[in-house]
């Protein structure tokens, strides 16, 4: 029997409550599979450990959570903590210490979930975002000069090399093709001219390997307004760390809203852990009311299933989720239903188990 290693982080806010469900799913799932086990370790990083520790994680944490198969994070943010220390101190160094390079989000409408576009059926919202996920905008590099004084001057140097793009776009061609299904790149190389005239002709350059997938490339703005008018021209969908975070909120709105948001931070070469999240942050207002919704952070428990090769169990429990917003007996408030929190696991597993 196979056992995974999982290092959970719940962090902050609704992190712990929709975390917990996630894991109430995955237990249930591995007790029905019997071919796999999971064995957990629950890490207290984040805010609150910051408060009283000055640091978002201890020194070691990364050396700790290396030896994990996978990291299923909850949430990081508190209004008593700047949300660059909070980032800075936790997401984006295990992003980039454990080379989790391709950060995977689908934007998909699923059958009963609320959607703000009028017309607009399930199947024309059915994309899957690649967003580089270890360098561009995101690499922190700059500086800040006089500081505190009228000449003051902020520098932020956006870092992309030939290799973090090509590794990115390849990912996303490959995925395209085992699917059958058009990529399209997202810049802004009328702008950038510098880096983003580096990304199309690094897409259009590996693009030529893959004379069989259909490419697209548009413009960040562009992209934004058909992401509205038009989102079934979207299949694959490749492009920067920046962009891909902004785009994928702006899907998520589209696709049912924050809690049916779901991310996953890959290190394809299973080298690193990869880890798992919900997007829709800590959400300190309707912390400890059990009223957050964890269909989010349920489906990417599927996505972390998916990566270790357990398709049917993903595929399961994304078809659970669609159930429950069809049926609509329990669904969180955000939702329209009155279910609690703690609710919403145990009537995934009772249609799993069916």
């Amino acid at each position: 029997m196979k056992n995974f290693k999982i290092a959970v982080i719940a962090g902050d806010g609704i992190g712990p409550e929709v975390i917990q469900s996630g894991v109430d799913v995955l237990k249930g799932v591995a007790a029905l599979d019997k071919t796999f086990s999971v064995e957990l370790e629950h890490f207290p990083y984040g805010c609150n450990y910051y408060l009283e520790h000055g640091c978002m994680m201890p020194p070691d944490a990364l050396d700790r959570l290396k030896k994990f198969d996978a990291i299923y994070l909850g949430a990081v943010g508190d209004p008593k903590v700047p949300d660059n220390i909070s980032l800075g101190g936790l997401l984006l160094p295990i992003r980039q210490k454990f080379d989790q390079y391709i950060n995977l989000r689908p934007v998909k409408l699923l059958n009963g979930a609320p959607c703000p576009l009028v017309g607009v059926k399930p199947s024309d919202i059915d994309m899957i975002v690649v967003r580089e996920n270890s360098e561009g905008e995101y690499a922190n590099v700059g500086a800040r000069l006089y500081p505190n004084t009228p000449n003051e001057i902020a520098l932020q140097t956006g870092v992309f090399s030939r290799r973090g793009c090509e590794r990115v776009m390849r990912y996303a061609f490959e995925l395209a093709r085992r699917s059958k299904k058009s990529v399209t790149s997202i810049s802004k190389g009328n702008a950038l001219g510098y880096s983003m005239v580096f990304w199309d002709q690094i897409f259009d350059e590996t693009g030529r390997e893959y004379p069989d997938v259909e490419t697209h490339k548009l413009l960040v703005d562009a992209a934004a307004m058909f992401f509205v008018r038009d989102p079934k021209r979207f299949q694959v969908v490749v492009t920067s760390n920046l962009f891909g975070d902004i785009l994928t909120d702006l899907g998520a709105a589209i696709a049912g809203g924050m809690g049916l948001a779901a991310g996953a931070n890959l290190n394809p070469e299973k080298k690193y852990p990869s880890m798992f999240e919900p997007i829709h942050g800590s959400a300190p207002d309707i912390a400890g009311k059990s009223i957050a919704n964890p269909l989010a952070a349920i489906w990417s428990i599927a996505q972390m299933l998916e990566f270790f090769g357990y398709d049917q169990w993903s595929s399961k429990i994304i078809n659970a989720i669609e159930k429950l917003l069809v049926e609509k007996k329990t669904l969180t408030p955000d939702l329209g239903g009155s279910a609690r929190t703690e609710q919403i696991a145990p009537a995934l597993l009772d249609i799993i188990s069916d």
